[in-house]
C-alpha cells in the first residue's frame, strides 16, 4: 500500500486507478472502521454518495470492509456532503463517509470521513488510519460478529427539513423566481425541493444524473448555462451547487457571477447587523479577493486568513470561536447550521437576504469591487519538483519584492491534482498579469 492517501479533502483519484480502487475502498473501510471502533456498543458508519458511476463500486467495497470490521453499515444513497455530516452526529455513527470528488468529473471519485461530532477528521486521527492502511494485520470480526447493512430511504426529507429550519419560521420565498443548477450531483433531487417548500418558483438545470454527466458543463465550475437560463427565463437569481454540494456560485438576474467572497461579504455583514455573528469576522483563505478585506474593514469586521481547503477555514473558525466562513470558490461555512460547507444552506441565507431587502440580486450582491486578481495552473509531471528548482525560487522572490505593499502572491500546490496554482493580485492589473505569467513559464520550464 502507498504511504499516503489524504489530501487536503480526503482521498480522491480517478477511478478504477489507485487509491480509487475497490481494494483500496475496502481496506480504507478496514481501516477507518477499526480505528472508530471505540467502546462496547454495536458501532455503526453512515454512507452517502453522490451520482457518479463508480459511486456504485466504491459504496459496495466500503461496506465490505466495514462490516468485516464489526461496524454496522447506514446507506443513504446519493445526497449532498453536509447531508451525511448532519445525519452522523443526528444518528449517533460512530463514522461518516462521504463518497465523491466534488466539482471534478464523473472519472474522479474520493472518499471523505466525518467523525461521530459531524466534523472532518483531525491530522491525527487521518495519521492513525494511514497507519493501519499501510498494517497488512487489521483485526477482523469474529464470523457472529460481522456487521450488517441497511438503507434509510427516508435521509433526504430528513436533510430538506434541517436545511428549512436554518431560516427563521416565518421566511417565506413567494415571489422569488430561482433558476437551480445542481449539476447532476447529489443535491439534485434536495435543493429543488426545498427552495419550492419555501414558495420558490423553481425551474432546474442539471437534475438528470445518469452517472457519467456531473459536473459536466454545469454546476458551480460552469455557470454558463446558468447565466443565459437565469436571463431568458427573467429570474430572479440563480444558484449553481457542485457535484456534492457543498459549495455554492450565484448569478445574478443580469446573468452576472457572484462568488463566494461577495457571498461571504453579504452574509458576515447581515450577521454582524443582527448580532448573529460571533467573532470579529470572518475566516476566509489565503485565495480570497483584498476587496474582501477591505471590504470587511469599512463594516468594522476582521478578515481571518486560513490556508486552502474548507477544513483549513473550519479548523481556524473553531479555534477562534467564530461562525462564518467560506472559500472564493463557494465552500460556505455558517457553524450555527452545519459542522461543514453547505450550499444549500448558504444559497437561503442570500435568498432570505433578497427577500428581505426587496432589492434586485445585482444591487444586493455586489458588495465591492474586486482588485484585480489573476490565477493560473500549470501541470507539473509525477516525479517533478517545481518548487524545490532555484530558477522557480528566484522568480518567485522577484515577484514577491515587485508587489511588496501593492498586491499579495500566493503559490501552492493543488492537494488534489498535479497542479501548481500561481495567484497574485493588486491594483494594477497589467503588473498582475506579468507576474503570473512569468511564474507560471518559470514552473512549466520546470515542470
Amino acid at each position: 500500500m502507498p504511504g499516503s492517501y489524504f489530501g487536503t479533502d480526503g482521498i480522491r483519484g480517478r477511478a478504477n486507478s489507485a487509491p480509487m480502487t475497490p481494494e483500496i475502498a475496502m481496506k480504507v473501510g478496514q481501516a477507518a472502521g477499526t480505528h472508530f471502533l471505540r467502546g462496547d456498543h454495536k458501532h455503526r458508519v453512515v454512507i452517502g454518495k453522490d451520482t457518479r458511476l463508480s459511486g456504485y463500486m466504491m459504496e459496495n467495497a466500503l461496506v465490505a470492509g466495514f462490516t468485516s470490521v464489526g461496524m454496522n453499515v447506514v446507506q443513504f444513497g446519493p445526497i449532498p456532503t453536509p447531508a451525511v455530516a448532519m445525519l452522523t452526529q443526528a444518528m449517533r455513527a460512530d463514522l461518516g463517509v462521504m463518497i465523491s470528488a466534488s466539482h471534478n468529473p464523473y472519472v474522479d471519485n474520493g472518499i471523505k470521513l466525518f467523525g461521530p461530532d459531524g466534523f472532518k477528521l483531525s491530522d491525527e486521527d487521518e495519521a492513525a488510519i494511514e497507519a493501519l492502511l499501510a498494517s497488512s494485520d487489521i483485526p477482523l470480526a469474529d464470523a457472529g460478529e460481522i456487521g450488517r447493512a441497511r438503507r434509510v430511504e427516508d435521509a433526504r426529507g430528513r436533510y430538506i427539513h434541517a436545511v428549512k429550519a436554518s431560516l427563521p419560521a416565518d421566511v417565506r420565498l413567494d415571489g422569488l423566481h430561482i433558476v437551480v443548477d445542481c449539476a447532476h450531483g447529489a443535491a439534485y433531487q434536495v435543493a429543488p425541493s426545498a427552495f419550492w417548500e419555501l414558495g420558490a418558483k423553481v425551474t432546474t438545470i442539471g437534475v438528470d444524473p445518469n452517472g457519467k454527466n456531473i459536473n459536466d458543463a454545469c454546476g458551480s465550475t460552469h455557470i454558463e448555462t446558468l447565466q443565459s437560463t437565469v436571463v431568458a427565463a427573467g429570474a430572479d437569481i440563480g444558484i449553481a451547487l457542485d457535484g456534492d454540494a457543498d459549495r455554492l456560485i450565484v448569478v445574478d438576474e443580469k446573468g452576472q457571477q457572484v462568488d463566494g467572497d461577495q457571498i461571504m461579504a453579504l452574509i458576515g455583514r447581515s450577521w454582524s447587523r443582527n448580532g448573529l455573528l460571533r467573532g470579529d469576522g470572518i475566516v476566509a483563505t489565503v485565495m480570497s479577493n483584498l476587496g474582501l478585506e477591505r471590504f470587511l474593514e469599512s463594516e468594522g469586521l476582521e478578515l481571518h486568513r486560513a490556508k486552502v481547503g474548507d477544513r483549513h477555514v473550519l479548523e481556524m473558525m473553531r479555534r477562534k470561536g467564530m461562525n462564518v466562513g467560506g472559500e472564493q470558490s463557494g465552500h460556505m461555512i455558517m457553524l450555527d447550521h452545519a459542522t461543514t460547507g453547505d450550499g444549500t444552506i448558504a444559497a437561503l441565507q442570500v435568498l432570505a437576504e433578497l427577500v428581505n431587502s426587496g432589492k434586485p440580486a445585482s444591487e444586493l450582491l455586489h458588495l465591492f469591487e474586486r482588485v484585480p486578481q489573476l490565477l493560473k495552473n500549470v501541470r507539473y509531471g509525477a516525479d517533478a519538483k517545481p518548487l524545490e528548482d532555484k530558477a522557480v525560487q528566484q522568480c518567485i522572490a522577484d515577484a514577491e519584492g515587485e508587489l511588496s505593499g501593492k498586491g499579495r502572491l500566493v503559490i501552492r500546490k493543488s492537494g488534489t491534482e498535479p497542479l501548481i496554482r500561481v495567484m497574485a493580485e493588486g491594483d494594477d492589473e497589467a503588473q498582475v498579469e506579468a507576474v503570473v505569467d512569468r511564474i507560471c513559464e518559470a514552473v512549466q520550464a520546470a515542470a
